[in-house]
């Protein structure tokens, strides 16, 4: 594949604690207007410009993109964002929970993307694709990381390893998670990282398909229109090896039963090829596949699916525990046919812990814990050209906005 280095605007490193933001598709466009409140500085500003508008303007609006690009400028103006016009890769490491994992940030060919060298698992939604397709177009920039995962490289792991020996560019914590970045710009090292992602036959999008996705129709856009790409060609991305990623469980609850009491819902899972335990306190989270938590009417069940190995498994997809949750219990018994439209559905991440879940079921509803979906099971479903169902990994440390931007536009 092919992964060059940038020019880009990066975070003064006397700023970058308070810049660095987390990624925009975590907020809501009140929860964003909040953080922004407590967080003046952040970057999420400049990815979240609806946030920073009244209430009454559209977030779709035109003045809410031409708001993204001024503060961009702002941004630069003020030196919180310096302008590099040196190619650079920038090697990147987080520290999180007793955990390491090393990456570079580059820019990947949108080529190696529209020809599934860069594999996607996830299909896009269009309203959300358009908002970064316009996004782009207004700032003329790629202000967001889209998360790569390549088969583990030994090569790789050396050139990384011995840019680490010099003093980072940045080094500060955030939320927990300590982020280190290495600049890396003599021509000899970039000439060697860039021929070592020469020899990765794949990488796959764990996190930002939306993203990849606008890069890719602004890069076809200004092919049609002018001829050529120029620098929309590829689109900024953090590489990582896959063996380092950290998936966690992505649990559902629903927020009703679909008029269901209680004892007809655990008839219905019995009968849909669940086992039940009995109703215990303690919260549940499944320690093997085909094993699921279930809170309901303030406690907790343990269900493992029983039915014999069939089709479902000859199906990369089709086999995994947010499939069968959803095909077996959510559509069928629940009646959410379309989980990422449905209201009464919320999605919450493994570290957000067991009451969040209950508290999102409440009394009406019904919560489930999930077995987290493996780097295997994402790859496996990637090669065989199949999507997952919505909201079925949540990697975790989540990488900021806000340290790279790539300019598309001089």
């Amino acid at each position: 594949m092919r992964v060059e280095p940038l020019k880009c605007l990066r975070a003064n490193p006397e700023r970058v604690g308070e810049v660095a933001s987390p990624p925009y598709d975590v907020f809501d466009r009140a929860s964003a207007a909040a953080y922004l409140e407590a967080h003046p500085s952040s970057f999420l500003a400049v990815d979240r410009p609806d946030a920073t508008l009244c209430a009454d303007v559209a977030p779709d609006a035109p003045e809410v993109y031409e708001r993204a690009r001024e503060l961009l400028l702002e941004r630069r103006r003020d030196f919180t964002l310096l302008s590099d016009e040196t190619p650079c890769f920038y090697v990147y490491e987080l520290q999180s929970a007793g955990r390491r994992q090393t990456g570079v940030i580059g820019a990947v060919a949108v080529d190696d993307y529209l020809d599934g060298t860069v594999a996607r698992h996830e299909l896009t939604r269009a309203d959300k694709e358009l908002d970064r397709v316009r996004h782009i177009e207004a700032t003329g920039a790629q202000t967001g990381l889209v998360l790569l995962a390549y088969p583990d490289q030994l090569a790789l792991d050396v050139i990384l390893g011995s840019a680490k020996q010099a003093q980072p560019l940045y080094d500060f914590t955030a939320d927990g998670v300590r982020h280190l970045v290495w600049r890396v710009a003599r021509p000899a090292a970039t000439e060697a990282i860039e021929a070592a992602f020469t020899c990765v036959p794949k990488a796959y999008i764990a996190d930002g398909h939306h993203r990849a996705a606008a890069a890719a129709r602004v890069c076809e856009r200004r092919r049609a229109e002018r001829g050529e790409a120029g620098a929309a060609g590829s689109f900024l991305a953090a590489l990582f090896p896959a063996s380092q990623l950290r998936i966690l469980a992505y649990d559902r609850a629903v927020t009703d039963r679909a008029g269901l009491a209680p004892a007809e819902l655990l008839g219905r899972l019995e009968r849909a090829g669940f086992s039940v335990s009995e109703a215990r306190d303690e919260p549940v989270r499944p320690q093997e596949r085909g094993h699921f938590g279930c809170y309901l009417a303030g406690r907790w069940h343990e269900l493992a699916w029983g039915r014999e190995p069939g089709a479902r498994d000859a199906d990369a997809a089709a086999s995994l525990d947010v499939s069968v949750l959803q095909d077996e219990v959510l559509g069928p018994i629940l009646g959410v046919q379309d989980p990422r439209r449905d209201a009464r559905m919320r999605f919450l991440s493994e570290s957000e812990g067991p009451a969040a879940l209950e508290a999102a079921a409440g009394d009406e509803g019904v919560a489930f814990t999930l077995f987290p979906t493996t780097m295997d099971d994402l790859m496996r479903v990637s090669d065989a050209g199949g999507t997952m169902p919505p909201k079925s990994t949540w990697f975790e440390p989540k990488l900021p906005s806000g340290l790279v931007v790539r300019r598309i536009d001089q």
